[in-house]
């Protein structure tokens, strides 16, 4: 029987189709768009093995595409129609069943699956890579961290695949607020693998959630062609860096980037895409820029899918884009039918109906009332989740907007006793962000504390400057 290259044998699967399958992972493991081709040759190749239709399910789930979601799923169908799963092997039963899970939308149902899987065969790369995602589309932080902490003494320190796994880790240790062992894993991953563009997402994070964006852009620019172009997480990285540029006070330059590379004629108009091209416009009309010509853009984009419910946190960004651009009719029409989806029966057997109804529809009607500057209404919506945000998947960093709309409503609002409470949160976590420091210069103004406003405004603008870009991309 074949084996692939972890040393696992490969149920109705040739030499050939082995090859495929490394490959095929490999290329996931590094992000490379080459996966969708390597699946296709390997299913082509080992058209009976569970595995590969496994694989095939997986891809089609965690792009949070409809479309791709409803296409793996046909396909999948349609090899299983019949199949005795009993039959199966142990490892091949359980990708089976977490495919099944997934596609679904059964998305904790199969990330548990994928656990059980890697508890007997802590060597599958596959079901560490699908689980991790899963854990990070569901907002779980400890089993971000765990699913691969638990796998890593099967790994030898020789195996050229270690080194992802590491950026795996260092990703679950930034989520779970273990930043130095993060910084110092997903190094560790770099220097074994230079085009790790997860292990090195991993490490900008914790840059990111310490408020230390200068040593961010500093690690960002030190290794631009290794993640800039060619990867799946080319458009996100450069969102991280459009947010480094942001905290330093260059708007331009975080503007040039959008352009570029997050939004423009050419992009292809995926969901992951276009949220992050949301999640930058947010911050910038936080801030009062008005960017009605991106904005409208982008509204269209978002318009132009016509997405079913399947995923709240991508819904959250579409309605952004909708009050961004002044369609708050758009974003009412899209709240009200996912409340009509939740009403429907047999609506509640996937993952995404507790996401749309805990968060995703309380957070799209706090957006709507920002429009309205009802920040009365903003508050009633988002203090009762600020905690719980986690809940419909996504970052901190990308949640971090949701949180920035919530001290801005306590500010506006003059709910001055929750804004300290908020920036004294902030600035305990991120005492270099000029953000949390200008924010608080604010709430100085409101109380009328001139001296405390300005020194706040000072030193905002002192660490502003220790972030000054010293390349210019664009």
């Amino acid at each position: 029987m074949a084996t692939d290259r972890y040393g696992h044998d490969f149920h109705n699967g040739t030499t050939e189709a082995a090859g495929h399958l490394d490959r095929a992972v490999e290329d996931l493991l590094f992000f490379r768009p080459a996966v969708a081709d390597a699946v296709e040759e390997l299913l082509a190749a080992a058209p009976a093995a569970p595995v590969a239709h496994a694989f095939g399910a997986y891809l089609g789930v965690l792009g949070t595409e409809p479309a791709d979601a409803a296409a793996a799923r046909r396909r999948f169908d349609a090899f299983a129609a019949g199949l005795d799963t009993t039959a199966l092997p142990p490892r091949e039963r359980l990708h089976t069943a977490a495919a099944a899970r997934l596609l679904a939308g059964d998305l904790r149902g199969g990330s548990a699956l994928l656990e059980e899987l890697t508890e007997r065969y802590p060597r599958d790369a596959l079901a560490l890579f699908v689980g991790h995602q899963l854990d990070f589309l569901t907002g779980d932080a400890l089993r971000l961290r765990d699913r691969i902490g638990g796998a890593l003494s099967a790994w030898e320190e020789d195996d050229p695949h270690r080194g992802p796994l590491l950026g795996m880790y260092a990703f679950g240790l930034e989520e779970c607020g273990h930043y130095t062992h993060a910084r110092e894993t997903g190094a560790a991953a770099v220097e074994l693998n230079g085009r790790d563009v997860w292990a090195i997402h991993a490490v900008v994070h914790t840059y990111e959630m310490q408020g230390r964006f200068a040593e961010g852009l500093a690690y960002l620019d030190a290794r631009t062609d290794d993640w800039s172009a060619g990867n799946f997480l080319t458009v996100h990285n450069w969102w991280h860096y459009a947010l480094y540029a942001l905290e330093a006070g260059r708007a331009d330059t975080a503007l040039d980037i959008y352009d570029a590379v997050l939004h423009h004629a050419g992009s292809r108009g995926l969901a992951m895409e276009l949220l992050d091209a949301a999640a930058l416009l947010w911050r910038l009309h936080l801030a009062g820029s008005d960017q009605t010509r991106r904005w409208e853009a982008l509204a269209d984009a978002w318009a132009a899918r016509a997405d079913p419910p399947f995923y709240a946190f991508n819904d959250v960004h579409a309605v952004m884009a909708y009050v961004g651009a002044g369609r708050v009719g758009q974003a009412r029409d899209l709240i009200a039918d996912r409340r009509r989806w939740l009403a429907e029966p047999g609506a509640g057997t996937g993952s995404n109906h507790a996401m749309t109804a805990t968060i995703g529809l309380p957070v799209c009607e706090a957006l709507v009332a920002h429009a309205a500057g009802d920040h009365d209404t903003v508050m009633e919506l988002l203090w009762p989740l600020r905690r719980r945000l986690h809940e419909f998947g996504g970052s901190h960093a990308q949640r971090d907007a949701l949180q920035r709309t919530l001290l801005e409503a306590a500010l506006r609002s003059g709910r001055h006793d929750t804004a300290r409470l908020l920036l004294s949160e902030r600035t305990a976590l991120r005492p270099d962000s000029p953000y949390n420091w200008l924010s608080r210069a604010r709430l100085a103004d409101a109380l009328g504390d001139a001296t405390r406003a300005a020194t706040a405004r000072a030193r905002a603008h002192r660490l502003g400057r220790a972030g000054d870009l010293t390349t210019d991309h664009f």
